[in-house]
């Protein structure tokens, strides 16, 4: 087997100690990539996501504010779909910039982690 990269070794760590604190709550996973920023809110239980936004649609782009519209859009479809409590996902991304401004959103809009 190859080595993994330090991102997938993040990624694996992040999401181990997840599954062992989670509790059943459903989990904010945010994918972020050089154009656009992606979050959605999934049941491991069911495997399906209840919840998710992206920057796709917006002439921002990816910056921080974009991650912030982000979150917020994201807390309402939550709130919509009946969601208040997650468990934040970072993957393999470190807790800052735009990761942190949609996760800061997100508290802002109303979901709780």
């Amino acid at each position: 087997m190859a080595k993994l990269s330090l991102f997938d070794r993040r990624r694996r760590r992040v999401r181990t100690s997840l599954k062992a604190t989670s509790g059943g709550r459903p989990r904010l996973s945010v994918h972020r990539s050089g154009r656009h920023i992606y979050a959605q809110i999934i049941d491991d239980a069911a495997g399906r996501t209840l919840a998710a936004a992206s920057s796709l649609g917006t002439k921002v782009g990816a910056n921080v504010d974009a991650a912030a519209k982000v979150g917020k859009d994201l807390a309402a479809a939550a709130k919509k779909a009946g969601v208040t409590t997650v468990v934040f996902d970072r993957g393999g991304f470190l807790f800052h910039g735009r990761v942190k401004a949609l996760a800061d959103a997100a508290r802002e809009g109303g979901l709780e982690f």
